[in-house]
């Protein structure tokens, strides 16, 4: 029997590509072609990862800390963990509270397939990052998507989570600061949402927190768990050394959440992945540990990208863009140009067709909005360099001067 005759799982009949890995493999493909790409596609850091991590990791392995690790997690991680809660959240956990799993997607694939049963509701707000509403999808669930407007700086009504809550809804989940618009919650937000959940005991809360060290202008994250500790019992926390630490490629995430579903979430990863690196998990316990004026030379570099890159995107004709409070994208909205006619002749009726377009004709890489539940819109990360981002809104700047609307 060939390959080609089998039957793959119907839940993958269809589930697409993530927008993001696509048009990052569609900017190595024209890279290999010899154009001169510039990728901002990827919400990757372009720092290092701290020098503590790397000897911590190295130590490790030459310590001989190459066996299978705990599911879980270490428990000189999951102590590094509680450090961190206790130091950046004000929140004191315990050890059975928290799991370490293989990044954060993995936190929260665990979490999802650990609680939905089919036809079971998630609501995410959008704009969302792609992953919440495919893994949804993907385990028999049904995304609930409720619209974020721009003039309330992408921020969630708590009006419309009320008016989307149904006796099917399974979770919550918030993204922020957010990926892709930056945009970040205050405490009288996250009040009025705990007021929303409390009327509804059966709904969970994903509150993604990865990004919460970059956030800009003085402003500071605020866990929804800290400002509402009378929902520990439904609040999943998820974090990663990823985003603030540059370590995307150690594949550390962790969750704080109830011990009934931390327990669930362990059982799932120990029939899929099982445990995590030992040597990332020792890398990470250095980072957390760490000295923190690297994540304040991180900080303070996207916040002069950032107004490099907003600043330049705003005085373009035909463009919008909010100033993000957090993260390190842009999200310039397209509206305006939609319709028109690229430089090259290509029509310009989605915001996918618009970042095609940017990219073959003018090589700079973007995410479309759509793949992000709000069109037409583009998504821009500005973790790339000074010159990068410089040359990437010049050609911007043509691509659209050369648009011909009607």
């Amino acid at each position: 029997m060939s390959f080609t005759s089998f039957t793959i799982a119907s839940r993958l009949a269809d589930l697409p590509r993530p927008a993001t890995i696509a048009m990052a493999a569609r900017a190595r493909e024209l890279k290999a072609q010899g154009a001169d790409v510039i990728s901002l596609a990827l919400g990757q850091p372009d720092f290092p990862s701290p020098p503590e991590a790397i000897e911590a990791a190295y130590a490790a392995a030459k310590a001989g800390d190459t066996g299978y690790p705990p599911i879980p997690g270490q428990k000189p991680l999951i102590d590094a963990i509680i450090r961190k809660f206790r130091r950046d959240n004000a929140l004191d956990v315990t050890s059975d509270r928290i799991m370490v799993a293989n990044g954060g997607k993995q936190v929260i694939f665990n979490a999802l397939m650990a609680s939905l049963e089919v036809g079971d509701e998630v609501i995410v707000p959008a704009p969302y990052w792609v992953s919440y509403p495919l893994i949804t999808r993907m385990l028999g669930g049904v995304p609930v998507e409720i619209r974020c407007r721009e003039e309330n700086g992408f921020r969630p009504d708590p009006e419309a989570i009320r008016e989307a809550i149904t006796p099917r809804t399974k979770w919550l989940v918030l993204n922020f600061p957010n990926n892709p618009t930056g945009a970040i919650l205050e405490r009288q937000d996250l009040e009025a949402i705990a007021d929303v959940l409390r009327a509804a005991p059966h709904v969970l809360v994903m509150s993604d927190e990865i990004y919460e060290h970059l956030t800009f202008d003085g402003k500071k994250h605020l866990s929804l768990l800290s400002v509402a500790p009378d929902l520990a019992d439904r609040i999943l926390i998820v974090n990663g050394m990823a985003k603030a630490y540059a370590m995307t490629g150690w594949r550390v995430g962790f969750a704080c959440g109830p011990v009934p579903l931390i327990q669930a979430m362990i059982a799932v990863q120990g029939n899929s992945t099982s445990g995590v690196c030992t040597l990332a998990q020792a890398g990470s316990v250095a980072a957390l540990d760490g000295d923190a004026d690297g994540i304040a030379r991180m900080l303070e570099t996207y916040e002069r990208r950032r107004g490099l890159v907003v600043g330049a995107l705003q005085q373009v004709p035909g463009l919008t863009c909010v100033m993000p409070d957090g993260a390190f994208y842009a999200y310039p909205g397209v509206a305006a140009l939609i319709g028109g006619t690229s430089g090259q002749g290509r029509l310009l009726d989605t915001d996918v067709a618009f970042a095609e377009a940017l990219l073959d004709e003018a090589h700079v890489a973007t995410v479309p909005g759509s793949a992000f539940g709000y069109s037409p819109y583009l998504r821009l990360s500005f973790a790339a360099s000074d010159e990068q981002l410089v040359e990437a809104c010049r050609r911007i700047t043509q691509f659209v001067g050369d648009i011909r609307t009607v």
